[in-house]
């Protein structure tokens, strides 16, 4: 059986470009590439999740995709401005140390337009704030899940060093 894949995903800068409408145009073709692994599960990790109920933004997803919606990431606010630094990562962190009995060896990939939200790099799928979420972009999402179904090589694992809360 293959583990669940954890999709931390970002929404300004993803789903639909930065500053302009949002109209999640970019988001049929997430959904494309999560329909292609039954394994892979999306926490919003959005600034969203603090203005809308999760119900509100599920319904922002196809009626197909919408169970494969496993919740948000928890606010955490920080208490120093260096703190901003990884801060997203520190948040999924934290939610998937709640769901998953091992974060270390827990499949999980961040989709962001911000690489300064995560910390580990070999996680993220960085998107062009002026784009969204393009064909380039879900072709590093299949590459990253099929690699988990593969199993992860060491030096894509999280550092254990790092603070996640």
């Amino acid at each position: 059986m293959t583990r669940t894949a954890y999709i931390f995903m970002d929404f300004d800068g993803v789903t639909h470009p930065w500053g302009e409408v949002e109209d999640f145009r970019c988001l049929p073709l997430i959904e494309s590439v999560v329909r292609d692994f039954d394994e892979a599960r999306i926490v919003i990790a959005s600034d969203w999740r603090m203005l809308f109920s999760l119900s509100k933004l599920v319904s922002r997803f196809s009626e197909d995709v919408r169970p494969k919606v496993a919740g948000v990431t928890p606010h955490m606010l920080p208490k120093h401005g260096t703190e901003l630094h990884g801060l997203r990562e520190r948040e999924a962190m934290l939610w998937l140390a709640q769901h998953e009995p091992d974060i270390e060896t827990a499949p999980w990939c961040a989709l962001d337009d911000a690489p300064g939200n995560w910390l580990t790099r070999s996680r993220l799928v960085l998107t062009d704030f002026k784009r969204g979420f393009i064909e380039e972009d879900a072709e590093a999402l299949r590459r990253m899940l099929s690699g988990f179904r593969e199993g992860l090589p060491d030096n894509a694992r999280p550092r254990s060093m790092l603070r996640w809360a």
